[in-house]
């Protein structure tokens, strides 16, 4: 349960600038949980709940007012085209139905319910740190924030989730199928592990045009994540921990600034493939390629007039693209944000000189 203190939490690992009396209201959420590994884990599965839910509901409404005789592409659709391409909805003439997605989409809101479940399990039953709990087990995944052997553990185990999710990736594509626009039909499509090769797409991935070469790509990175992962897991700090290493710099605020700088080069990286890249992105399902264009900001806009065709004028790739571009965008300022907070820098200050200036 929450503190008697109502809704008012310290933050002890977070910038402080050097006042230890430092508090927060309820509306500074993480406020919550940075030091209560407990709810901390109940506001990532919550969170997690709140996607799967989003991406059932999307995906039963986009079919809901699919319309067969519009291109997938013109009708501003985001579900729909992912699942299309990984080989979903096709009857057994290869036609696109939309046969199982129903059952994609319900299946999303039984999960989200479990989810949601679990998250409230965790918010007012279990321990709201785990350090408190009686299982051995769970004691290990306790936050301390500027414990490198206890980040690097926690970190072992994310990278043995996401290396898992890139082989049932793999497996997918092997076994059942992916849509391959050369085709235009669902094959089989078995991984191209070409070390050479998949060093040289580091280079030229937008161009990729091999869907054996995205899975070669995607077995590598199977491997080298769950590889990463044990390693992290088994592995202590070598050596002393000095500066050099992150000490005086390791904390929550600081691994919140890595984390939004990755999720904000991976959004930008994907807006750039998505806007040109007909292999993985075909052009049956998210429309023509985009052409860059600096309007109020820079962005992508469609190649083709929608105007009267498509919802707003736009495609799916240019809804799809243009998000990715803005929130990637975003994520990286809050990266700088949090990384200078990290590092002692106080944006305070900048309001108390232009104060004194004046």
């Amino acid at each position: 349960m929450f503190d008697a203190y109502g809704l008012i939490f310290d933050f002890l690992i977070m910038q402080t600038y050097g006042n230890p009396d430092v508090t927060y209201k309820w509306w500074a959420g993480n406020s919550m949980v940075t030091n209560r590994s407990g709810r901390f884990i109940s506001s990532h599965v919550a969170h997690t709940g709140l996607i799967a839910f989003a991406a059932g509901a999307n995906t039963l409404w986009e079919l809901a007012r699919y319309d067969s005789s519009v291109p997938m592409g013109h009708q501003g659709m985001v579900s729909l085209p992912h699942l299309a391409s990984i080989g979903i909805g096709f009857d057994e003439a290869g036609a696109w139905t939309g046969v199982g997605v129903a059952t994609i989409g319900i299946l999303h809101l039984i999960f989200s319910m479990v989810y949601g479940a679990g998250g409230l399990m965790h918010a007012v039953v279990f321990d709201a740190d785990i350090q408190q709990t009686n299982v051995i087990q769970a004691k290990k995944f306790k936050l301390e924030w500027d414990n490198p052997d206890n980040q690097t553990f926690i970190l072992g185990h994310h990278l043995i989730f996401m290396g898992v999710a890139c082989v049932w990736f793999v497996e997918w594509a092997r076994i059942h199928g992916i849509y391959d626009p050369a085709i235009g039909a669902v094959r089989q499509v078995n991984y191209n592990l070409d070390l050479a090769m998949i060093w040289q797409r580091q280079f030229d991935f937008l161009a990729i045009d091999s869907l054996e070469d995205v899975m070669g790509g995607h077995a590598f990175l199977a491997f080298f994540e769950i590889g990463g992962g044990v390693f992290h897991i088994c592995t202590k700090q070598i050596g002393e921990y000095t500066k050099f290493k992150g000490d005086g710099l390791l904390s929550a605020e600081a691994i919140l600034s890595f984390s939004l700088a990755g999720i904000g080069w991976m959004a930008i990286v994907a807006a750039f493939w998505c806007a040109t890249n007909t292999t993985v992105y075909p052009v049956e399902w998210y429309g023509e390629p985009l052409i860059q264009k600096f309007v109020i900001a820079p962005g992508w806009v469609d190649s083709v007039n929608l105007d009267g065709v498509a919802p707003f004028g736009h495609s799916s790739r240019c809804f799809l693209v243009n998000f990715h571009y803005i929130i990637g965008f975003f994520n990286l300022q809050g990266h700088l944000w949090h990384a200078l907070r990290a590092m002692g820098f106080n944006f305070k200050d900048i309001g108390n000189r232009f104060s004194v200036a004046s």
